[in-house]
């Protein structure tokens, strides 16, 4: 599967359905994210039930802590 993630065109994993397996994928587990999914920003709840497909465009942006 192909998709556009942060600007940038990207294979998947076949395996890979949901924005919560995407994020696991892209080792961002447990990081705090935003994911904007096809032009919408997605509450964390949805992340497991977001059924991602071919196509389909992703921003995403992780927070990194610094002193």
């Amino acid at each position: 599967m192909e998709l556009m993630i942060n600007g940038t065109n990207r294979a998947v994993a076949p395996d890979v359905q949901t924005i919560e397996q995407l994020l696991e994928s892209l080792q961002l587990t447990g990081k705090r994210v935003i994911v904007e999914w096809n032009e919408r920003i997605l509450q964390k709840e949805e992340h497991g039930t977001t059924v991602i497909g071919d196509g389909d465009t992703l921003e995403i942006v992780h927070f990194v802590g610094g002193g």
